[in-house]
């Protein structure tokens, strides 16, 4: 059938239950969870399955993820669909959880409300069945690396492996199938943007341990551990002149903890850090100058440093073949005039782990308003922010899959993986952070 046609069908499916499909946006932006916690959200989903999609689904799937799965006429490719179900923490947003400090403030409810849109609307349209390919639907947790302690934690009692969901559910499996994937990212304006390629990054624990003493009666029987974390931060800050341009090196850590009380000389001083940038080796050379530097902050006032290395996000390679495919539907949406593309971006996903494996892109869709986590970050337009992002996710697929999924086994074919399978991609890991 004409794809033309099939579009047409989706979009007026999609249209028709519009009200679902933001009710089900603005109830998670509501009620915002972290990362492997997020179990209201998930509840949310599972509920939009059963009462208004009607696809057999996997829940608890690296503590919270849910995969649905939806079986096209043919079965050629495997196409997953993806969206995130976390929130970052922001407690001055005014929708922040009160205890908690999440908030979505990085637009991860609009991605469920448009994944499971184009799922209801290639359910309820029909459409489905004039596909020659399989399409699954990603709930995937934790994408924001937050929270690291505690979930280094979790990786310590064996909870988890991987700071990232998607990173996870590669380790456990879910992706061995998967042929192609794409998902979306809401963004602040009134445009759909493409992308090429972004950065990845490492995460550090960083533990100073120094020598208690009364601060104002004894300081010199003391060891001050902030000092030394003080000293590290400003190495760290002389190192960055080396940092290449093209690399795009961004280093940015935070201290989580700087002492016991003030009348004491610190003696537990804790930062949490990402190291990033455009390739892995380019992170990899920062985050050995970055230790160098820690450790310098320790030797300066006779403190000890303890640095863990946690496995952070590979860099985004967006397919280019998929890119246009969605970048047309957008056009086709909103106007040409209201697409662009961009070369490269410092943010950094664990989508990116997954494009090391199988074809897939990571476009971003308008309709916010503010700054990407920041207090500010609300909804402005929820027709571009739900139900563009949805028809072009439902429009894209049908592309992809239409016809004998001939576009998607094309681009199956020409696609040439970091990484030839989980074995090799999990490998590479444990060798960068040796």
């Amino acid at each position: 059938m004409d794809t033309k046609i099939l579009k047409e069908r989706v979009c007026k499916a999609i249209d028709e239950h519009r009200e679902e499909i933001m009710a089900l946006g603005d109830s998670i932006f509501q009620e915002p969870e972290l990362g492997y916690k997020e179990y209201k959200t998930a509840a949310k989903v599972k509920k939009f399955i059963d009462e208004k999609i009607g696809m057999p689904y996997e829940s608890e799937i690296a503590l919270t993820g849910i995969i649905g799965k939806m079986p096209g006429r043919d079965h050629k490719v495997n196409l997953a669909l993806m969206g995130e179900l976390d929130a970052v923490v922001c407690p001055d947003h005014p929708y922040a959880d009160p205890q908690t400090g999440a908030a979505h403030s990085c637009g991860h409810f609009a991605q469920i409300a448009a994944t499971f849109g184009a799922a209801l609307g290639l359910k309820a349209s029909g459409v489905i069945n004039e596909l020659d390919g399989d399409i699954e639907f990603w709930a995937v947790p934790a994408e924001e690396c937050v929270e690291i302690e505690w979930r280094n934690e979790l990786r310590a009692n064996g909870t988890i492996s991987f700071l990232g969901g998607k990173q996870e559910m590669i380790k456990l499996g879910y992706l061995d199938n998967v042929d192609l994937s794409l998902m979306i990212h809401s963004q602040p304006g009134e445009t759909c943007k493409t992308a090429g390629t972004s950065v990845g990054f490492v995460s550090k624990f960083v533990k100073y341990t120094g020598k208690e003493a009364h601060a104002g009666g004894a300081p010199h029987n003391g060891i001050n551990a902030l000092n030394a974390a003080q000293i590290g931060l400003m190495a760290i800050h002389a190192n960055r002149e080396t940092f290449r341009d093209e690399d795009t090196i961004r280093v940015h850590p935070i201290i989580t903890k700087g002492g016991d009380l003030v009348n004491i000389v610190p003696a537990d001083v804790r930062i949490e850090a990402y190291v990033r940038g455009k390739t892995m080796p380019s992170v990899l050379d920062a985050s050995k100058k970055v230790n160098r530097a820690l450790e310098a902050g320790a030797m300066a006032v006779g403190a000890q440093v303890d640095i863990v290395e946690i496995p952070g996000y590979m860099p985004r390679i967006n397919n280019k073949e998929m890119n246009a495919l969605f970048a047309a539907n957008c056009a086709e949406l909103i106007g040409a005039e209201n697409c662009t593309y961009t070369e490269h971006s410092t943010g950094s996903s664990d989508y990116g782990d997954i494009q090391h494996l199988v074809p897939g892109i990571h476009p971003y869709v308008g309709g916010a308003i503010g700054t990407e986590h920041g207090s500010s970050y609300a909804i402005k337009n929820p027709e571009m922010l739900y139900i563009v992002a949805a028809k072009a996710m439902a429009m894209t697929t049908i592309d992809l899959l239409a016809n004998g999924a001939e576009k998607a086994l094309e681009i199956k074919k020409n696609f040439k993986p970091v990484y030839a399978n989980k074995e090799e991609y999990l490998a590479a890991w444990e060798e960068l952070m040796k």
